[in-house]
């Protein structure tokens, strides 16, 4: 019997773990940890500590045990679940393996990433993160062509399915390779809708799904289909490791088809439209268990970047970048992609050479410190100089410069003139172009073009003796779109160092700068790797090369049956490079391609009808041309005031120091877009002199936008 002015009512919560329902007679002063006390025997035999309330309704966690019902909003027609905080995802790496990983739910995505990447030996998680997988038909619309709040779904078994809260980046692919439960396919609305969420807990699948990663005992191994399973026969988690830290040459045929193949800028740019946001839980985000996410790097910046200790982190940033080549996510010339993919067959070449427990060269460890102690020497004196000294060790009066006669275009519309033979001066993060030498020294430069924040961009072709630089010059003020020249060197030698000279200075660095030569040298050795072998090709091993296995879709088609020979012509350049170098090589060469780190956005400018592209890199954004990708205008992250949302209607402002920048994002939620921002600047910040532990809450603070 129920007394008139009786403050207690009954709370409806659902046991996942024993799939009964019960109904506690409960008062709205309770706290959140008593409900929890109510609902499991503390004296009994299972352990209930990783347990915690969640709210389907709301799409929320109740984690603040102290907080009351009546504070958090719980009321008598709520139905809570008492669930296992951490739940097994499964994860695609970037190798396109799968693991069934044991992840917690309930606290902020980059906190279980950071968790997730511990387990996985990979230093700097912050430079990772879960990405929605997606299927073709999804970069096919923009994401703001999605239906976003679907009809609560009613099953006659009392399961209902609903969207994730407003406040979530809330595209859920429904064909991911997963899946999710069985009763959800039942309600796709066409190929473009998006995956409600259950509020009943998915059925568990067989145990060999629910193995936790970082195990005591046991190894993770391969299978052919694609996906990691336990073999609990062995007891090393040092295999384990190893095995991150070597791929297998090619993935599943079912994994591989379904790839993404983006063939357009735009697509390029939609499939930015599933990483989750890091300041919410992964289960905010739509996410169930034994559901699949995938994880990738996100921040194009990859900081100290080791042999010695990074041996899982190469591997799979190297498979990354393989990957993006082989779909055609990144644009590369015919010459670089035959040395991506020489450099590719002596990885798995290297690969089948190594013994089980070698990963990487440490001959200057065991042969003694010296070699260590010179390095430590070197980086020091670096240290003290510092990185932008304008001066040269034993001239401290000379500013260094670089002169040599090139070739210049500045394009206009209607008209025909080609290159234009200059003398070239360049000091002080300016070119100085003059009709002659002797100009030079007597009359005023006829051109003059400041480097400081300009986009450059190469236009190489070794067989063609081709040496050009792009320069996309941003006007004297901040208002204006970049002006477009061209540099035309003569020859490789000179090529380099004017290549080096102008992406330094871009950057506000001048020839002075202690990285200059080594830029030079690398500039060199990425040529060199693209001329034609001067010894035959090593025919031997001409059938047991897959072409498809190795080139883009593109110069597959077009080499056709020349291709495993032109691979192979290739690969002398590079046969001699053992394996950690050769991932480096690969990696350096990537990120050395025009399109590299710069991630794109379909978006609309205040005050526009036209739908244009927005890309993101590590120091800049960037306004650019849908069709052609050209740089429009270029506004860095050092002129950057501040950056807002207004998350009633989607829209970013940028403040910069001379203008505002207003648009709306079409291709993904602009929370995607303004993690991204926040997320390079909080990369900027770190630094080997700070050497300290990651600052989540500085990250949550540049990222999130609300804090």
């Amino acid at each position: 019997m129920i007394h008139v002015g009786d403050p207690t009512w009954n709370l409806r919560v659902f046991i996942t773990d024993l799939q009964v329902e019960r109904v506690l007679r409960v008062k709205g002063d309770l706290h959140i940890g008593g409900v929890m006390l109510k609902l499991v025997d503390p004296e009994g035999p299972k352990d209930w500590s990783d347990h915690a309330l969640w709210w389907p309704a709301r799409n929320i966690w109740l984690t603040r045990t102290r907080s009351t019902l009546d504070q958090v909003g719980v009321h008598a027609d709520c139905l809570l679940h008492f669930t296992p905080m951490h739940k097994i995802l499964r994860v695609q790496l970037p190798d396109l393996r799968y693991l069934d990983c044991r992840v917690d739910f309930s606290i902020k995505t980059f906190g279980a990433v950071v968790n997730l990447c511990k387990d996985l030996d990979i230093r700097h998680p912050e430079e990772l993160s879960l990405c929605k997988p997606l299927e073709p038909e999804h970069i096919k619309k923009n994401y703001s062509q999605y239906p976003k709040k679907p009809i609560p779904i009613a099953e006659p078994n009392g399961h209902t399915y609903l969207q994730p809260a407003p406040d979530t980046n809330s595209f859920i692919p429904i064909n991911s390779f997963s899946g999710s439960s069985g009763s959800l396919d039942n309600h796709q609305n066409g190929p473009f809708s998006c995956a409600p969420v259950s509020t009943q807990p998915s059925p568990r699948r067989g145990p060999q799904q629910s193995t936790p990663i970082g195990s005591p005992t046991g190894t993770w191994k391969t299978s052919s289909n694609g996906f990691t399973t336990f073999n609990d026969s062995s007891s090393s988690l040092g295999d384990w490791n190893e095995n991150l830290a070597s791929s297998p040459r090619a993935p599943s045929p079912d994994v591989r088809s379904r790839l993404v193949r983006p063939k357009s800028l735009v697509e390029r740019a939609r499939m930015n439209v599933g990483w989750l946001d890091s300041s919410l839980s992964i289960m905010e985000q739509g996410i169930r268990e034994y559901e699949t996410l995938c994880l990738r790097f996100k921040y194009y910046t990859f900081f100290d970047l080791n042999p010695k200790y990074d041996q899982v982190r190469i591997n799979q940033l190297y498979e990354q970048a393989k990957w993006q080549l082989l779909t055609e996510e990144i644009d590369c010339t015919e010459e670089e992609m035959l040395m991506f993919a020489a450099l590719q067959f002596q990885i798995a070449r290297q690969s089948e050479l190594q013994q089980p427990d070698s990963g990487i060269d440490t001959s200057s460890v065991e042969n003694g410190t010296d070699d260590d102690i010179d390095a430590a020497l070197s980086e020091l004196q670096i240290t003290l100089e510092g990185p932008n000294s304008q001066t040269q060790p034993g001239n401290i009066t000379k500013i260094p410069e670089l002169t040599d006669y090139l070739r210049f275009l500045k394009p206009k519309k209607f008209t025909m003139k080609g290159y234009k033979r200059y003398f070239f001066t360049y000091r002080d993060l300016h070119l100085y172009l003059f009709k002659s030498a002797e100009d030079s020294r007597r009359s005023a430069p006829s051109v003059v073009i400041n480097l400081r924040g300009c986009e450059v961009t190469p236009e190489v072709n070794i067989s063609q003796g081709k040496f050009n630089i792009k320069l996309e010059v941003p006007p004297e003020g901040y208002n204006g779109p970049n002006t477009e020249m061209w540099v035309r060197c003569e020859n490789e030698d000179q090529y380099a160092k004017w290549m080096a000279a102008c992406r330094l200075a871009s950057k506000g660095r001048s020839l002075a700068d202690s990285s200059y030569e080594s830029e030079v040298n690398s500039i060199k050795t990425l040529l060199n790797m693209q001329k034609p072998a001067n010894e035959p090709a090593e025919m031997v091993y001409a059938g047991s090369i897959e072409p498809v296995d190795y080139l883009a879709p593109k110069y597959y088609k077009k080499l056709r049956g020349k291709a495993a020979h032109k691979i192979l012509e290739a690969h002398a350049n590079v046969k001699n490079i053992p394996l950690i170098e050769a991932k480096l090589k690969y990696i350096n060469a990537w990120q050395s391609l025009p399109g590299f780190g710069v991630t794109l956005f379909v978006i609309k400018f205040d005050g526009h009808k036209k739908e244009e592209l927005l890309g993101v890199a590590q120091n800049r954004i960037m306004r650019m041309d849908i069709n052609t990708g050209d740089h429009l205008k270029t506004w860095r992250y050092n002129t950057m005031k501040a950056w807002n949302v207004n998350w009633g209607v989607k829209c970013m402002m940028i403040q910069f120091q001379d203008e505002n920048v207003v648009f709306s994002c079409l291709s993904a939620d602009c929370k995607v877009v303004h993690e991204f921002i926040g997320g390079y600047i909080f990369m900027s910040m770190r630094s080997k002199e700070t050497n300290q532990t990651l600052n989540e809450d500085m990250f949550h603070k540049l990222t999130c936008g609300w804090v």
